[in-house]
């Protein structure tokens, strides 16, 4: 996947990825999650002490109060992608197709369940 290009010829990104989405709407796009809430998603990356690969990045999913009004939790998927350079691992997940950004989302929340019931 890291190497197709996502472009939509012209260098950007199209609507139906998160980078494209982000850029055109300039707000997160959202989901509904299986649990019926909904959800926004954000880009996080963080660094790490591995020079090889010194930032990593994954998604964080916000889940928002059925009224809109407020965030009440979140899940996130484990890291993604890693790499020598911020703007790579940033680039590499502004890729990510939305539905895939949905099947990512629908994970998270299948994993937080099954860990809360493992308590």
């Amino acid at each position: 996947m890291a190497n197709e290009d996502h472009t939509n010829g012209k260098g950007e990104l199209p609507d139906g990825t998160l980078g494209g989405y982000l850029s055109i709407h300039e707000r997160p796009p959202s989901f509904e999650g299986p649990d019926g809430h909904p959800y926004t998603v954000s880009i996080e990356i963080e660094s790490q002490g591995d020079l090889r690969a010194p930032y990593v990045g994954y998604l964080v999913f916000p889940r928002w109060a059925q009224t809109g009004l407020g965030v009440v939790g979140h899940v996130q998927t484990p890291t993604l992608v890693e790499g020598r350079h911020r703007i790579h691992v940033e680039e590499a997940l502004g890729r990510l197709q939305l539905v895939h950004v949905k099947e990512l989302l629908n994970d998270a929340i299948r994993q937080q369940t099954a860990d809360l019931s493992d308590d």
